[in-house]
């Protein structure tokens, strides 16, 4: 897991992107170019991934069968670690980002916030779990935490951990 934030790239981060809705999911409730965009905001190295939508359902099934889980998560990221490089480029991280929309509906109406905000949250917090971050650990929450706030700050949405936060 990374420790600190990294340093800056020259250029941005290769990616390759595949998006997929899941059964009962008909439409994206965003445009693909700005999934895409809050993926690439998120990436620090050479990336394939697939970002997916599912319906509950779904969701349920691959917790239960990969986390031995009965509930529907709002996200799950199935990381498959650093794959080779191509020649010239940085470490390749590989993974599958599956969001739950029903569950991600919920949770945005009972936090009184816009579906597309809380959406961009759990794809860039996929992201980063997808490059090795955690949250398990008090000080691995707060690395992954703090990077989460500034990109979120960058799309102008609010930090979704000031309410657990301590006022000084």
């Amino acid at each position: 897991m990374p420790t600190s934030a990294p340093p800056l790239r020259a250029e941005r981060p290769a990616l390759s992107l595949s998006l997929q809705l899941g059964a009962r999911i008909s439409e994206w409730p965003v445009p693909r170019a700005r999934l895409r965009r809050w993926v690439q905001m998120a990436l620090q190295c050479d990336a394939t991934l697939t970002l997916r939508l599912v319906a509950r359902a779904e969701a349920i099934e691959l917790n239960k069968a990969f986390r031995g889980r009965d509930y529907a998560p709002n996200v799950l990221t199935f990381e498959y670690g650093e794959q080779p490089a191509l020649p010239g480029t940085d470490a390749r991280c590989v993974a599958d980002i599956v969001l739950c929309l029903p569950v991600l509906r919920e949770e945005a109406r009972a936090q009184h916030k816009p579906l597309t905000e809380h959406l961009a949250h759990l794809v860039i917090h996929g992201v980063l779990h997808a490059q090795g971050y955690d949250h398990q650990h008090e000080e691995d929450a707060r690395l992954m935490e703090g990077l989460e706030t500034r990109l979120l700050e960058r799309l102008r949405i609010a930090d979704p951990y000031a309410a657990r936060r301590p006022v000084n």
